[in-house]
């Protein structure tokens, strides 16, 4: 079996640094990107903000408390997916076999892309990147996914390292476990718990007792640890869902209020149906209340779910069977999944409610 050659190409602090780089006042200056409101979040945060500890996913008002002359620029997602095509343009030279992970990271397979070293595609990108559209990007290398998206984020900003199959089990022994990527906070605390705090503890662990403690993702776990992932870079994913959000500066507790909104909001995944050429089964329903808990309610429908004569209907009954009175709502979010393959189905079903703790809220 042929070793693959993978890199992973991730924009230092993308958003935030379009802005800086168009806007000369913000240059060298802390900056996120996000809504400058009492819900306000962070989307990105430059690095002069980073040093104060902010962050993306952080609320504005906290940043602000950390970086007293922060500065907030309201987001420009047209400018960003034109800038972000470019990038795609310019992977595209070197190979055709690209994932998109984002906006501003992807893998790229140069596997069979004889013309040139790994190395040196890498820094080729890197390098056009600078003088074409004079932002950063930092790069993984390695022999699969998971090593060279970890190899991305080692050495940013601006910064480029390899790992292969020589070094990847010394590279992997004294990485942190919250560095690991598909680890995440509530995981990584789990781990903790268990006595694993960095690879090498984390190879110790049992295939068995790794599936015991965490299910099906034991088995990633119990071969990340070993740098082993067999994953190929996929260039093409179809969709499975399209839905859309809204967060309420102000929390909703009244019918009246709350079913205004969700009108709004079956119009908005209207669109996005119609714009993505999209039509699933399933309608979900997620809700948000004031004290940052979260439920998830769904409906597989009978007929494709592509107009609002079908979806406004099954979202009031989804959200008719929520407690609002008593746990005011924060954020109302929709979406249709379970894509239409052009048969009819037969079946009707309700979900449960879901409920999720602190750790694996999306904000």
């Amino acid at each position: 079996m042929v070793e693959r050659k993978i890199i992973h190409i991730d924009m230092d602090a993308f958003f935030a640094a379009i802005e800086q780089r168009d806007n000369p006042n913000l240059r060298g200056k802390p900056i996120v990107v996000g809504f400058d409101g009492p819900r306000g979040v962070v989307s990105t945060a430059s690095y002069e903000a980073r040093k104060y500890g902010v962050h993306s996913a952080m609320s504005v008002f906290k940043a602000k408390k950390l970086c007293p002359q922060l500065i907030v620029v309201s987001s420009n997602h047209s400018r960003y997916k034109s800038v972000s095509m470019q990038i795609y343009d310019i992977f595209s030279n070197y190979t055709d076999i690209i994932e998109p992970l984002s906006i501003d990271e992807a893998f790229l397979d140069v596997t069979n892309t004889a013309e040139y070293e790994t190395e040196e595609i890498a820094s080729n990108i890197r390098e056009i990147i600078r003088k074409e559209l004079n932002l950063t990007a930092s790069a993984g290398i390695s022999y699969n996914k998971f090593l060279a998206k970890i190899a991305s984020d080692y050495n940013k900003p601006n910064g480029m390292f390899v790992v292969n199959k020589y070094s990847a089990l010394d590279f992997l022994s004294s990485l942190p476990i919250e560095k690991f990527w598909g680890i995440g906070v509530k995981t990584a605390g789990i781990m903790h718990k268990m006595g694993v705090f960095n690879g090498m503890q984390l190879r110790q662990c049992t295939l068995n007792h790794l599936t015991e403690v965490f299910g099906k993702s034991g088995e990633m776990y119990y071969n990340f640890a070993r740098g082993i992932d067999d994953r190929p870079v996929i260039p093409t994913r179809s969709r499975k869902s399209v839905g859309c959000e809204q967060t309420f500066l102000t929390d909703l507790n009244s019918k009246s209020a709350i079913y205004i909104e969700l009108y709004h909001i079956v119009q908005e995944l209207i669109e996005r149906l119609d714009k993505r050429k999209f039509s699933g089964y399933t309608l979900t329903l997620k809700i948000k209340f004031h004290d940052f808990m979260q439920i998830t309610r769904s409906i597989t429908y009978v007929q494709p779910l592509n107009s609002k004569d079908i979806i406004l209907p099954l979202a009031k009954k989804l959200i008719g069977q929520v407690d609002y009175t008593s746990k005011p709502i924060r954020l109302i979010g929709l979406s249709v999944s379970n894509p239409h393959d052009g048969k009819q189905r037969q079946e009707w079903v309700e979900g449960k409610l879901k409920f999720k703790d602190w750790d694996d809220l999306t904000i």
